[in-house]
């Protein structure tokens, strides 16, 4: 499965819209894409993990690491999310303390 990036302006944020699996082999895909909006100014992302089928350490690892880019520039990183799933890692793994995560895009923002 392949991972699809969509990054549109909302409300005073970007919101990139992620479709797919992320995984050790499309994790770098998302990663290049948030370094690249930070590059251009852009320091408040809200992540639609609404169409994300799998994540998994790597693709955690590169939420995190976007959340600390961001923040370097008082910047913020909001999650959109529902899917149990994704929820359970997110609560396994301590991350709910760590990022905001909301209901839809428009809660996010």
């Amino acid at each position: 499965m392949d991972l699809s990036l969509n990054a549109r302006a909302e409300g005073g944020r970007t919101v990139i819209e992620v479709a797919g699996e992320i995984d050790v082999y499309t994790a770098p895909k998302l990663r290049e894409k948030i370094a690249a909006l930070v590059d251009d100014g852009v320091h408040h992302l809200v992540i639609d993990l609404e169409r994300v089928e799998f994540l998994d350490s790597t693709g955690l690892g590169v939420l995190v690491g976007g959340l600390k880019r961001v923040r370097t520039h008082d910047g913020s990183l909001s999650l959109v999310c529902t899917q149990e799933r994704l929820l359970k890692i997110f609560r396994i793994t301590g991350l709910t303390k760590v990022f905001d995560i909301h209901p839809d895009v428009a809660s996010a923002i």
